[in-house]
């Protein structure tokens, strides 16, 4: 299995260990250091392995990371709706 591959699935199993501990930060600190990880090697593994596995990545990454993804879609929202 190519090493791109392998971190991805690190990142994985490091998100879904991150996400089984309490915390009183509710997981903002592995959220950032979960997202600087990952955007470099999500383009890594789609310039390895081209645009429908680096897709696929980025749909499990938003899967796992579904919480900073709602909030930047609000955000926009709120972008948008305000220039308008």
């Amino acid at each position: 299995m190519p090493l791109t591959l392998i971190l991805a699935c690190l990142w994985f199993i490091a998100a879904n260990l991150g996400a089984l501990f309490p915390s009183r930060h509710n997981h903002r600190p592995l959220a950032w250091a979960l997202i600087v990880c990952g955007i470099p090697l999500l383009g890594f593994a789609t310039s390895q392995h081209g645009p429908w596995v680096g897709l696929l990545l980025l749909a499990g990454g938003v899967s796992v990371l579904r919480w900073p993804v709602m909030h930047l879609g609000r955000w926009l929202k709120r972008r948008v709706s305000s220039t308008q």
